[in-house]
Parts: C-alpha cells; structure tokens; sequence
C-alpha cells in the first residue's frame, strides 16, 4: 500500500494556500495570485502523472489521455471518477465532477451565507457582497486543480489551457482546450 494523505490534511493545505496568496501575498493582485496558485498545481499534476503512469505506454490519441484523467488519475485524486466527460471532438472536453471534493465546505459556507442574507432584501449590496465575495474565494480555489489537470496533460505531451467553473456548488466542470 502506498502511502497516502488525510483529506482534511489537503483540505487544510489548498484554504491556507489560497487565502496566503489572495490575503498577505499579493492582496491587491488578484490575477498573480491566480496565477501562483495555477503554477503550484501545475508542478502538482506533472509529479503526479509521472507517479500514475510510470508503467505505462505512452498515450496515442487525445481521448485516450483525457479518459486516464477522468478515470485513473482522477480516481486516484479524489477515490471517484469523473461523473461525466463531453467533447465537441475538435479539441475541447468538458469534465463534471457532480460533487467535487475540494468545494464541499464552500457549498456549506454557501447555504450559510444565503440563510443569513435572507433575512435582508433579496438585492441589498450586503448579499450582493456575499455573493462577489463566495464566488471570487471559490474561483481562486478553482486555480489549483486546473493548474493539476493541466500539468498532467502536459507531461503526457498535451499542451492544454484548463477553465473551471462552479457556478451549481460543489458541483464543478473543468473545461480543457488543447492547443494545436
């Protein structure tokens, strides 16, 4: 058995990254914060698709490579595939993981949140706060996995751009666009 990390532990591990960056490192720079944490999980995805295909062929065909991620790779990440892989076959694949482990607390931050606003008026600026404020924090911990997927697909020999969006939380689709 390899060994392995507590999920609290990683949990842990990507709130203080993200809140470092976005709150003491670069607090006015939102788009460097962005970017160092993309970068992290960058070097994260290439460790770790060397780790995971180690014993493996190389990959022939696009498909092949982003079905390991959402089957193996993925598996190995979170204990889960991938819910759901689309592609319009002409370089772009969309990745729906329907409860995506690492935004969990971010949905119960959520219903929180929006039980608090209810009680104002449904378009007072402090619930339009709270909502900038949930989606921002929510985009910034989207940078790492993107930064992951796309490292992995680059040490396979895929150079890809990776988008994120979680706009129905936890669910989240990861949006891969190979470039030519």
């Amino acid at each position: 058995m390899g060994r392995e990390v507590s999920e609290s532990c990683i949990d842990a591990l990507i709130t203080e990254m993200v809140s470092s960056y976005c709150n003491r490192f670069y607090v006015n720079k939102p788009e460097v914060s962005a970017r160092r944490i993309e970068a992290i999980g960058y070097q994260v995805g290439i460790q770790l698709s060397e780790r995971y295909t180690v014993e493996r062929p190389r990959f022939s065909e696009h498909l092949e490579a982003i079905k390991f991620i959402c089957k193996e790779f993925w598996s190995e990440l979170f204990k889960k595939q991938i819910d759901n892989l689309k592609t319009n076959h002409k370089g772009t694949f969309v990745l729906q993981d329907n409860r995506f482990q690492w935004l969990t607390h971010m949905s119960i931050n959520a219903s929180a949140e929006t039980t608090d606003s209810s009680q104002q008026e449904p378009h007072s600026p402090n619930s339009t706060t709270l909502d900038a404020n949930l989606l921002q924090a929510t985009s910034m911990h989207l940078y790492f996995p993107c930064g992951i997927i796309r490292g992995a697909l680059s040490n396979l020999g895929i150079p890809c751009a990776v988008s994120a969006d979680a706009s129905n939380l936890p669910a989240c689709s990861f949006v891969i666009r190979i470039k030519a």
